[in-house]
């Protein structure tokens, strides 16, 4: 028997089991029940409680064991980029559809970015060519310098009318058939769309050989105790 200040309680926080000396730990002590599988089902993109209900504490335990060979990545929404968010609604006088918009292109290149091509299955050569396409577009934007957080994926959209610019000529040098197209600052939501569209295509065109990517958000609004965890499942093989 050990004695009490030898005793080993574990963190408070889940966040702290990422680190690799404490993941054997929390694999360990995790408590996995019937709600973690009905976590990971296919029609399951939410999950939404108090501080302090073990939010956090599945996402962690997901993305550590690769639990039901979910292939998962964490990003927080913090208060910095929700102050972001506030101001762009200002900046381009948004409404609640053009939040959808923006939403998308973010979590689309984010997922962009976490995707590697020894991940993809090699009988889509065509899907490759258009993902090592996009690549160039993000890495241009960038500089090469490109960090898959939040607050980085915001900038994307917010200079809709560059990144767009970026997109078709990439694509177009690819000799892909496109119209005559003009961007402009003036026509944020119009930009907004052909990114989301010239994502959406390239991510239609891939076949993964994981069976599952997931991309898991945590929100915290303003000082309140309100946490929503994003659970979204992105390609299937």
């Amino acid at each position: 028997m050990l004695p009490i200040a030898e005793l080993n309680f574990g963190f408070s926080d889940a966040e702290n089991y990422k680190n690799k000396e404490n993941k054997e730990l929390f694999n360990h002590i995790f408590v996995r029940t019937a709600e973690l599988d009905k976590l990971c089902t296919s029609n399951v993109f939410f999950l939404v409680g108090e501080k302090g209900t073990g939010k956090t504490a599945y996402a962690i335990y997901i993305v550590n064991s690769c639990y039901r060979n979910n292939n998962a990545v964490i990003n927080y929404i913090r208060e910095t980029e929700y102050q972001k968010f506030v101001a762009l609604k200002k900046e381009k006088h948004l409404t609640l559809s053009d939040y959808t918009n923006i939403w998308k292109v973010i979590i689309y290149l984010l997922i962009a970015e976490r995707l590697k091509i020894r991940d993809m299955a090699t009988n889509v050569i065509g899907g490759i060519v258009k993902f090592r396409t996009l690549k160039k577009v993000i890495d241009e934007y960038y500089n090469n310098a490109f960090s898959p957080e939040i607050i980085y994926a915001i900038n994307f959209a917010e200079q809709s009318k560059l990144a767009a610019e970026i997109m078709a000529k990439y694509f177009t040098a690819g000799g892909e058939k496109t119209e005559t197209l003009s961007f402009s600052e003036a026509r944020f939501q119009v930009n907004l769309l052909y990114i989301q569209r010239k994502f959406e295509d390239v991510f239609n065109s891939l076949k993964l050989k994981k069976i599952y990517c997931y991309l898991l958000m945590e929100l915290i609004l303003g000082h309140h105790l309100f946490l929503m965890r994003i659970i979204w499942n992105v390609l299937k093989v």
